[in-house]
């Protein structure tokens, strides 16, 4: 029996592994279990070698766990060690076998998974004590029993283990390793790290129902946790659809139908495998950036992938396979160098491919799905200019009457009727057709065309194409009355003096509600006289601000906590304006003080029920009359009737 220290250069050693090697302690097993396949590739690639001559048995890696015992057990038929090998890599901290394997053997060792000898010393992280049962694969080769307790201090000595292979014992003694010692807890693990190892990974028994008993029992049949050969891993000619759709929902139980997919398979200038989803988004800003899922040949890295995609590109779903990410030496973490950048730059080139495909190849059916994409594009060409670039030519804007155009169409379409006085193209949009309604009506008497723009994003959207074009300027439906959406040289005269005005100003002021959260300002338009006798509408600028604010943090902020502000535009040439007006001026006496005055017009604003009624009705309009100020209008109504 030999005793001795582990070969490292301090004795704190593993407490920094238990606490900062790896960022998530549940990754031992993932790491386990790779070092089992690792073990078991290359006794294969000894055998197809001619290396090792005899029989190669079962190669099916055995997890098992005795939760009475609370001990987890990862058995391979792999190449095994000896006790010198065992000194060399266990003993020697951060010596990587498969780094050594893969320098021997490297165009036959594609598959080997580890990289820095570390992953075997993860079990320290929940177990009190650990033990390696090991025979090589080496003819007469002796096998031998390692066993720490998490200290530096190790036992070795010979075994009676009969065939090559390893066995990893792990004793969850503590009550915080507990938790490993449960058979749910590690098929969860095994489902989420191992479900696509190369190597058959057996955990427990297949069951079958019983009849007589009336419950599931074991048979004698290993219960296999993964698949060897995944989808990414298939060439694309042999996949029909509904095998990609088979994948994805073994991905996402709960998802719907995905609307189309992207089959990444590039072997230089890097190794890149994999599947790319376009989920079914609607209209909702759910950035779940966690669902594309990064492999290391065939072993889940993270599925926190956004230093390798594009940002836009996290709200897909799918499979990233790679050797040619650089990951740090727990393997949690990406590390950002060339390899990366050419990768990421492929997936978008790739993406905006598609896209562009199927665009071209099928407009009626892409028109079909633009409302489960917009999202997704506007997000890219904001975010990512070469992406931008390469959508101008599949993104669309959709109008109220449910036409598609690109942006060159819709520029052409609306140029002649929808371009101002300054020589710009005046955009109209509207992001709620139905609260907009009669703002939507208006602007199609005029003429004009109006977009459906009601994405959560749509804000930064524009903005952002208004930058691109500086000839063009969007303005929402309800921003100004619509006399002045698109500002003409001619315009209508004003039957009200600047006195006259001012007056009103203070008479609307004081009838309109006291609400906290809302600001209105009275302004005065020259509309014709059939026109309502007030709107309702909203400053585009600070109102994008605000939406902006709502998704865009930092500076925008500021616009988020501001109130909100809406314009009470007084149509001055209404004939009930003027009524209003000649009531005022009859109860008003002009000789009055100015502080007087100001006291008599706001009591005559707050006494005037048509002034109160035709206010309400351009509020109730545009869903701001609430409260007590929407009772009171009932009331009102109902009194007049």
């Amino acid at each position: 029996m030999q005793t001795g220290k582990i070969g490292v250069t301090t004795e704190n050693i593993f407490p920094i592994i238990k606490k900062f090697l790896y960022s998530d302690h549940e990754i031992f097993l993932r790491e386990l279990v790779s070092n089992a396949v690792d073990a078991t590739t290359k006794i294969k690639v000894l055998s197809s070698l001619g290396d090792y001559k005899g029989e190669l048995g079962d190669q099916t890696i055995h997890v098992k766990l005795d939760e009475e015992a609370k001990t987890l057990t990862i058995s391979d038929h792999g190449v095994g060690m000896t006790a010198d090998e065992v000194e060399k890599y266990i003993n020697q901290i951060a010596f990587s076998g498969a780094e050594e394997f893969m320098s021997k053997h490297k165009l036959d060792a594609q598959n080997i998974i580890g990289h820095f000898g570390l992953g075997f010393f993860s079990a320290f992280m929940v177990a009190e004590k650990v033990e390696i049962v090991t025979k090589s694969y080496k003819e007469g080769s002796q096998a031998v029993h390692w066993e720490c307790d998490g200290s530096p201090d190790y036992t070795l000595q010979d075994s009676n283990r009969e065939t090559f292979g390893t066995d990893i014992v792990l004793h969850f003694t503590s009550e915080d390793a507990e938790i490993f010692a449960n058979k749910t807890k590690i098929e969860e693990l095994l489902k989420k790290y191992c479900s696509f190892l190369p190597v058959a990974i057996a955990f427990g028994k297949e069951q079958e129902w019983d009849k007589d008993n009336k419950k599931y029992v074991d048979t004698d049949k290993d219960k296999i946790i993964n698949d060897t050969k995944p989808l990414w891993k298939i060439a694309p000619s042999e996949i029909t659809k509904e095998l990609y759709d088979e994948f994805y929902h073994k991905l996402y139980p709960m998802a719907e139908e995905p609307l189309f997919h992207i089959h990444l398979n590039v072997d230089y200038p890097f190794n890149l495998t994999g599947v790319l989803y376009f989920p079914k988004l609607k209209n909702s800003f759910e950035f779940q950036k966690n669902k594309i899922q990064l492999y290391c040949n065939q072993v889940f890295v993270t599925d926190s992938v956004e230093g390798i995609v594009p940002e836009f590109l996290t709200l897909l779903n799918g499979v990233i396979d790679s050797p040619d990410i650089p990951l740090n030496v727990s393997r949690s973490y990406l590390q950002s160098d060339q390899n990366v950048k050419k990768i990421s730059n492929h997936i978008t080139k790739k993406v905006a491919d598609r896209l562009a495909e199927l665009f071209k190849s099928d407009r009626t059916e892409y028109e079909k799905k633009w409302d489960d994409l917009k999202i997704f594009i506007q997000y890219g060409v904001i975010s990512n200019e070469k992406f931008g670039e390469r959508a101008a030519e599949f993104t669309l804007l959709k109008n109220t009457d449910d036409y598609y155009y690109t942006f060159e169409q819709y520029s052409d379409l609306i140029k002649d009727g929808q371009t101002d006085k300054n020589g710009k193209l005046v955009i109209l949009y509207t992001n709620d057709t139905i609260a907009q309604h009669s703002f939507i009506e208006k602007a199609k008497t005029k003429g004009y065309d109006v977009l459906v723009m009601d994405s959560p994003i749509e804000s930064h959207f524009i903005s952002f194409l208004e930058h691109k074009n500086e000839n063009w300027t969007f303005k929402r439906i309800d921003a100004d009355v619509v006399e002045k959406l698109v500002e003409k040289e001619e315009s209508l005269a004003m039957a009200l003096t600047i006195e006259q005005q001012e007056t009103l100003r203070q008479v609307f002021t004081a009838a309109l509600p006291k609400e906290k959260e809302v600001i209105y300002n009275v302004e005065f338009a020259a509309l014709a006289a059939e026109e309502a006798p007030v709107v309702v509408t909203q400053n585009e600028f600070m109102r994008r601000m605000r939406d902006m604010s709502k998704t865009g943090g930092g500076y925008m902020n500021f616009y988020g906590e501001m109130a909100d502000s809406y314009n009470i535009v007084v149509n001055g040439n209404n004939p009930l304006i003027t009524d209003i007006l000649g009531s005022v001026e009859k109860e008003v006496d002009a000789g009055l003080t100015d502080d007087a005055r100001k006291e008599a017009l706001s009591k005559a604003g707050e006494s005037n029920g048509k002034l109160h009624q035709i206010i309400d009705l351009a509020l109730l309009g545009t869903g701001l009359l609430k409260g007590e100020a929407l009772t009171k209008f009932i009331k009102r109504s109902v009194s007049m009737i």
